[in-house]
Parts: C-alpha cells; structure tokens; sequence
C-alpha cells in the first residue's frame, strides 16, 4: 500500500445535524414543517417558485450561522496530517469545506451556489444574500438553488463512483441507508479487487449516534493504516444490519 493510502467517507446529513442543521427529511416526512414535495421537486418549482425560493434562502441562512463539529474537524485533521482523502456528502451545507477538507463532493448540491434554470453547468456563488425572482443567469434564465430534487439526476454520481472503485478505505457513516445507495459504488456495480474489501467493520449501536464515534475511528485509522490491510467502516446506528448482498 502506498504511503499515504486513499480513504473515501460518504457522510449523510446527520453529521450536519449535529451542527444544528435540520435532517432532510424528518420522521413525520416534513422538512422544516414543508411537505419535501412542495420545496424540492421540479413540479413545486413550476408550481411556486417563490415557495420555493423562500425556503432555500431560510435554509441558507441557517446553514451559514452554523459551525463545523468535532465529527467535520476530525475528517479534516486526517487530510492536515497528509492522508489522502475525498469526502462523499449527500449534504448540501459547507461544514465539510469549512472544517477544512479540501476534496469534498456534493452529490445533492450546494446551497450556497445557484444556477442556472435552463443549464445546470452555469453555476453562481452565492456568499451573501440569496436568490429572488428576476434573478437571471448569462442566458437569461431564472436563477434556482444548485441543488438536486427529487425526481432529478445525480450528475456527479459517475464521479463518486470512481473515487470509490479508486479507494483504499472506504468509510459509510450514516444514521440510515442513504437515499443515493452507496452499495452502487462498490461492489457490485464497479469492479474492485475482492481483496480491497476483505475486512470490515460496523461500528456504534441502534441506540446511539454515531457523529460522536468519529473522532475516535480517526484516531484509529492513523494506526489500522499502516497495518496495510484494507477496510470498508459501515456505521449504521439506525440501520445496522448491511444487507450482506451489498458487502459480497
């Protein structure tokens, strides 16, 4: 194994959560007290977009008051100490970047960019401020939030799947199955050497959180490394049980 090893963590919104930004979609299927199908599906952008303008901008305020936790200043610490890493979020917030990891992938997007409405390869920072009707991009479009809905494509998921297929580690830290499955990544959709897989680990419990376990599992993985044996790192305190098809 190379000096420096490849790790992948995939995070899904809990890690944010602990930073006091609403999960996605609560237990009661509300966002934020919205239904998701009348904020973030393509028809509740033709049906209301000023709803829907209005929602994001209030999300994005929120996520801009709220700071990176231990769990993001961990995953950063490993790449400041010369790990390589790429992180895969399914989260839509910046903790992650500030925190200070470098190589981070947005696959739901970015809240803090918008784009264009009629081409999503026209994308506009947005560090202040949000966006109102009448606001256009270069082709005159309606500017929206650079983010992906339901019932829309995952442009950058040919991308992760790379990153994983590339790994050495590979961490899938989640309170539950993420909604974009990672078991597509590996191994069954992409070829990787069965021996790159050959130990792994689930780590927390149903009852506890496992954002809390992270800085721990870093401290740890700096000595697993140089054992140089390979390992995948599920922690599941939700959904613990992978099914076993996922992991063959």
């Amino acid at each position: 194994m190379a000096v420096s090893p490849h790790l992948v963590v995939f995070t899904g919104s809990g890690i944010s959560a602990e930073s006091g930004i609403k999960t996605f979609r609560a237990s009661d299927g509300l966002w934020e007290n919205h239904p998701v199908e009348e904020v973030a599906t393509p028809q509740a952008w033709k049906r209301n977009p000023q709803q829907v303008l209005d929602f994001y901008n209030q999300r994005r305020e929120q996520i801009r008051r709220a700071k990176p936790n231990a769990a993001h200043k961990a995953l950063a610490s490993l790449e400041q100490a010369g790990f390589t890493v790429n992180i895969i979020t399914q989260n839509i917030d910046d903790l992650h970047e500030r925190a200070g990891s470098r190589n981070v992938l947005h696959l739901h997007g970015e809240i803090l960019k918008a784009r264009s409405s009629v081409d999503e390869r026209m994308r506009y920072p947005l560090p202040k401020g949000g966006i109102e009707l009448g606001n256009i991009c270069d082709k005159g479009s309606q500017l929206r939030p650079d983010v992906v809905w339901f019932g829309e494509s995952v442009p950058l998921f040919a991308e992760a799947c790379e990153l994983v297929s590339q790994a050495d580690f590979y961490w899938l830290l989640a309170r539950r199955w993420p909604s974009c499955p990672p078991h597509r990544y590996y191994p069954i959709s992409i070829t990787i050497p069965p021996a790159r897989w050959s130990t792994r680990k689930r780590i927390g419990s149903a009852r506890q959180a496992c954002w809390p376990l992270i800085p721990p599992l870093v401290r740890a993985f700096r000595r697993w490394s140089i054992a140089g044996s390979s390992r995948v790192i599920c922690c599941f305190p939700e959904c613990f049980t992978v099914p076993e098809t996922t992991l063959s």
